[in-house]
């Protein structure tokens, strides 16, 4: 069971997307870095660290630990580079899952609206699998539609349909802001917005689920808490802020 939990750990540290009238959003502050700790079952699961730098991308490092690291043994890396506006330009996962070794690339050209991704399984050194898939002239990673949600920060009630890409599978996916909730976490407590962003039960993942994320309703707009709800054989990941440079 635990082994089925680590790609959902990735999905959370990635998670996305943004809401209602097109417009430009607010610029967030300059190079950060954020910590987070995952929780499943009431213990903890892992750890997600996140270097973001605008004019460099995003850099994520996740490890399982404690009780689910004697199960399986994760430690993953994401790279991610983009364009104006968030717009994805190229993707990298290195990902050690227990005894898997892989490593994925997707290269986004928005002028010839392609997406090519390639998988390949290092320990073998066979490519795993290979396609390209059209997209929109601009499309977001779920890194790039989380800084994309920060910067519009829309106000409950609201909702939106935005292009999103995994180099497998584009889509327009929808998110909704349901509302303003006080949110604890080991850096202090916050007034948040909570958004769901409509990715799982068939829209870019197969896996029935639901995903969330609180933003900090302020100028600093933190990804304050995310959360994956599944099927109850799983059950609940909550990724809560636990260190801000």
């Amino acid at each position: 069971m635990p082994y089925r939990l680590a790609p959902w750990l990735a999905l959370l540290a990635a998670l996305a997307m943004p809401a209602q009238t097109p417009q430009q959003g607010v610029p967030l502050p300059g190079p950060q870095k954020l910590a987070f700790s995952a929780e499943w079952r009431f213990v903890d699961a892992g750890d997600v660290d996140v270097e973001i730098a605008p004019t460099e991308g995003i850099r994520m490092q996740l490890r399982t630990t404690g009780l689910v690291r004697t199960f399986v043994k994760v430690d993953n890396q994401y790279r991610a580079a983009f364009l104006p506006g968030w717009c994805a330009a190229a993707a990298e996962l290195t990902a050690h899952e227990g005894k898997r070794h892989r490593e994925t690339k997707v290269r986004y050209d928005g002028e010839a609206r392609k997406a090519h991704y390639v998988e390949r399984d290092l320990e073998k050194n066979i490519v795993v699998e290979e396609k390209t898939i059209d997209i929109p002239a601009c499309v977001h990673d779920v890194t790039g539609g989380l800084q994309r949600l920060r910067e519009l920060l829309p106000a409950p009630g609201n909702a939106i349909e935005l292009p999103v890409s995994d180099g497998k599978k584009a889509v327009m996916a929808r998110v909704e802001a349901l509302g303003r909730e006080r949110v604890r976490t080991p850096v202090g407590e916050f007034n948040a917005i909570r958004y769901e962003a409509f990715l799982m039960s068939g829209v870019l993942y197969r896996r029935k689920g639901r995903l969330f994320v609180w933003i900090s309703d302020d100028d600093r707009r933190l990804p304050v808490q995310l959360r994956v709800q599944l099927p109850f054989y799983i059950g609940t990941v909550t990724l809560k802020l636990e260190k801000v440079e």
